[in-house]
């Protein structure tokens, strides 16, 4: 009788275990978990919440989405730098990079000056192939933080660009070809160097369109590329992000080991700067567009981390109820572009009056009120001891444009107070699908990011 009764509890207990478990799948070890191949990070330079709500009212309306939207998992990211609660674009991105906080306008290392690896090159260590790809210069501050080390952002171009030879990264495209056409002081030319180190040089759509080569050097512009509203005024020979996107892909596609790619919306920041709401549109559907085409291509082969995120926020955009957006979207031109169209006067400082009132009518649709025509002569004097100085008169252009039509955004008086520019210290947002995508939720540090992608892919990162 007891042996009986033992066998009905063993019975009876399987059968209450089995139902427990039912369902519920035992967690994976480390190594039982699946590793991605591929990793594409995205980073929208300066894209905040506002600013994608106003791509997503202008694009879409009030009941549509961005595609960045239906991306499964997300979270809520800090960005303060080492010494600042507001980052640059330098520490920004190095944290996206290293994983570790350093101080504004440094690239690449530690407050202290030490050089330190980036995951990019946690990459590259597992024989993985790597790209970076942007529509600012590839020596700007985000791509700068992926491939290279120096202490000063501004001072260092031509540095940045033979240490990314140096650190022979496999794909580079976008703008910054003035960086690496100028010799060094031992009379290098980079373009020969990086032709010598087997790489196609290329400064065109169409040629980047013929390419069949597996490292390449795309160098579409001198300094950033054009802003997507000024592409048919230029009618530019410059390939789009999403071009540049899709020809990497296509040539990293096959790659044994896989690798890793870090694709740069960067002039989301340069109309924020300006408060160029409209091209704050444009630049963030270009962007929304490509990470659409990425995580489609990633799909198809399900083995590829997506993550999409930013370095900061920029001058505080935010969709105002007052806000005109049929007027916003009939603007034709940015506040750069039409700042070259300005004629300076013959004598004393500042642009003729007629030149002011065609500008604005021409490109903004708005006959200048006298209060607004003064507002902008009064203002048209560089302060030289402002960051940006070369783009002063855009960001004074865009801003009385940006009040015209009611938008949200900072104000000269407290931008010209800011070391950054008008970056803010508001949260972004990191988006994830794909082979460790989960791991991306809650609440995070800029300095997370890079080490849940280290994490993911079982690397020793940072050191």
């Amino acid at each position: 009788m007891k042996k009986l009764l033992l066998v009905f509890l063993s019975i009876s207990l399987g059968l209450f275990l089995s139902v427990q478990t039912a369902g519920h799948k035992p967690a994976l070890s480390k190594e039982q978990k699946r590793i991605p191949k591929n990793v594409i990070l995205l980073i929208g330079d300066g894209m905040g919440i506002g600013q994608m709500e106003i791509a997503r009212l202008f694009e879409h309306g009030t009941k549509g989405r961005l595609f960045i939207e239906t991306l499964p998992h997300t979270a809520i990211v800090h960005t303060s730098s080492n010494n600042n609660r507001v980052t640059d674009s330098a520490a920004g991105g190095t944290a996206l990079a290293l994983g570790r906080k350093t101080d504004n306008g440094m690239i690449g290392m530690t407050p202290e000056g030490k050089n330190e690896d980036s995951i990019l090159d946690s990459f590259k260590k597992a024989g993985k192939k790597t790209a970076i790809i942007t529509t600012n210069s590839v020596t700007d501050a985000t791509p700068a933080s992926f491939t290279a080390s120096v202490n000063n952002r501004w001072a260092d171009q031509e540095e940045i660009a033979k240490q990314q030879l140096s650190n022979k990264v496999d794909i580079i495209m976008g703008g910054g070809k003035k960086y690496f056409t100028r010799n060094d002081k031992r009379g290098i030319d980079l373009i020969d160097a990086y032709k010598k180190a087997g790489y196609d040089f290329l400064t065109t759509a169409d040629q980047l369109e013929k390419t069949d080569a597996k490292k390449i050097l795309g160098l579409f512009g001198d300094a950033h590329l054009n802003f997507q509203l000024d592409r048919n005024h230029l009618k530019t020979t410059e390939p789009s992000l999403q071009k540049m996107t899709e020809k990497a892909l296509n040539v990293l596609a096959d790659e044994e080991k896989g690798f890793f790619a870090m694709i740069e919306g960067g002039r989301i920041d340069h109309a924020s700067h300006s408060s160029d709401i409209t091209g704050i549109w444009k630049e963030t559907i270009a962007f929304d567009d490509v990470v659409k085409y990425c995580v489609e291509w990633a799909n198809k082969r399900k083995d590829t981390l997506v993550v999409v995120a930013a370095d900061h926020e920029t001058m505080g955009v935010s969709a105002t109820e007052a806000m005109d957006i049929n007027g916003l979207k009939d603007i034709s031109a940015s506040p750069h572009y039409m700042a070259q169209q300005l004629s300076k006067k013959k004598t004393g400082n500042g642009y003729t009056t007629n030149s002011i009132r065609k500008v604005f009518k021409d490109y903004a649709a708005i006959d200048l009120s006298k209060e607004e025509l003064k507002q902008f002569q009064t203002n048209t004097m560089r302060n030289k001891g402002q960051v940006y100085l070369e783009q002063q008169i855009d960001w004074k252009i865009g801003n009385i444009i940006a009040n015209h039509y009611h938008a949200g955004i900072i104000q000269p008086q407290i931008q010209q107070l800011s070391d950054t520019g008008g970056h803010t210290s508001n949260m972004i947002v990191v988006f994830a699908v794909g082979t460790g995508a989960e791991e991306f939720h809650g609440v995070l540090d800029n300095t997370d990011i890079p080490k849940k992608i280290a994490a993911i892919m079982g690397y020793d990162f940072p050191k």
